[in-house]
């Protein structure tokens, strides 16, 4: 087999754990997974798997029970603790909380690895620390002290910290926690930028499951008896996601890779319509827990149109009219008291 030369992170039946005492608690199966230079991982599983010990354990900061941890084709063991400072670099979900630190100083922190035994910062390291905090979109930010940022914005720094570690590989561990919608999806771009334009391997634990599936290069699905790697596509089509929940009220839909909670259906209806709006029709009708027919039969719905900007529900008696998708729900929910 030739050797993919753009592999730069190997696992080969690593067991991760913890020590207590003279005893090793393994939490998982040996696993095997890989990384290549400039592709976007997200680590899935449930809480209490095992997906933050991997991390700390893929960075150094956790020792491997077993196995082996690959950089390049060279043994984690072999690195020493500032050459791996080199390799990789870390963000917990821990949240930074200091006071008198500048965002600059936190960045800054970032260059260890490369300066001497005085951390003395060079020129160099100086234009690598500001070209890190403009690529953040944090250079405003930069005298403010970082107990002044919001958790966004914290988070930013965060990773414009590890872009100064100048590594190859920067783990992750949910970046995206704590986040409102907006700051969720500017750390999204950020890493997605990261990854495209300068290469970065970035490999990131989330439970935000439609982010991971619509952006991430390939998941790491991690399940009670082993690790599943491969495109988000090929998790789907497999069928691998249905794991993730032992529950019979949840249900994945492998068309769309969304999940959804099972509830008792009311019933079949037909939507009459296309675009956008016929789109969001039909997802409120699946909430409601009614499912779309393809068998034109009264009662049925008639989406908004260019000469009709009013939602339809036709009748046995009539059609009834609704500017809002809300409306049209209630009035559906009052008008079907059973099974259709």
């Amino acid at each position: 087999m030739k050797k993919n030369l753009k592999e730069i992170l190997s696992l080969d039946s690593l067991k991760i754990g913890y020590v207590s005492g003279k005893n090793e608690n393994i939490l998982l199966p040996p696993l095997n997974a890989s990384a290549d230079r400039g592709e976007l991982i997200a680590v899935i599983g449930r809480n209490g798997i095992g997906k933050s010990t991997l991390l700390r354990t893929l960075t150094g900061l956790q020792r491997l029970l077993g196995g082996e941890i690959f950089y390049s084709g060279k043994s984690i063991r072999e690195f020493s603790r500032m050459e791996l400072a080199q390799k990789v670099g870390y963000i917990s979900t821990e949240i930074v909380k200091v006071n008198n630190m500048s965002v600059y100083d936190l960045v800054a922190m970032g260059r260890f690895p490369h300066t001497n035994w005085t951390g003395k910062i060079e020129k160099i390291d100086h234009e690598v620390i500001l070209d890190a905090i403009e690529k953040t979109s944090m250079s405003s930010f930069c005298g403010k002290f970082i107990s002044e940022l919001s958790d966004g914005e914290r988070q930013k720094a965060m990773i414009a910290r590890i872009l100064a570690q100048d590594t190859g590989i920067m783990v992750m561990d949910e970046p995206t926690a704590f986040l409102d919608v907006a700051g969720k999806y500017e750390i999204l771009y950020l890493m997605n930028m990261l990854s495209r334009k300068n290469n970065k391997t970035i490999i990131y634990s989330t439970h935000d499951l439609q982010m991971a599936i619509s952006q991430s290069d390939k998941i790491w699905l991690i399940l009670d008896n082993k690790l599943i790697e491969g495109a988000p596509e090929d998790i789907m089509l497999s069928g691998a996601f249905d794991h993730l929940f032992n529950s019979s009220t949840v249900k994945f839909n492998s068309e769309d890779g969304t999940f959804s909670s099972t509830k008792d259906t009311l019933g079949n209806i037909f939507i009459e319509g296309e675009g956008s709006k016929r789109y969001w029709t039909e997802k409120a009708i699946n909430r409601a827990g009614f499912k779309v027919s393809k068998e034109k039969r009264i009662p049925y719905i008639i989406v908004p149109s260019e000469s009709d900007y009013s939602w339809q529900l036709v009748t046995e008696t009539g059609i009834l009219r609704f500017i809002t998708v809300y409306e049209l729900i209630a009035s559906l929910r009052g008008t079907i008291s059973g099974p259709i």
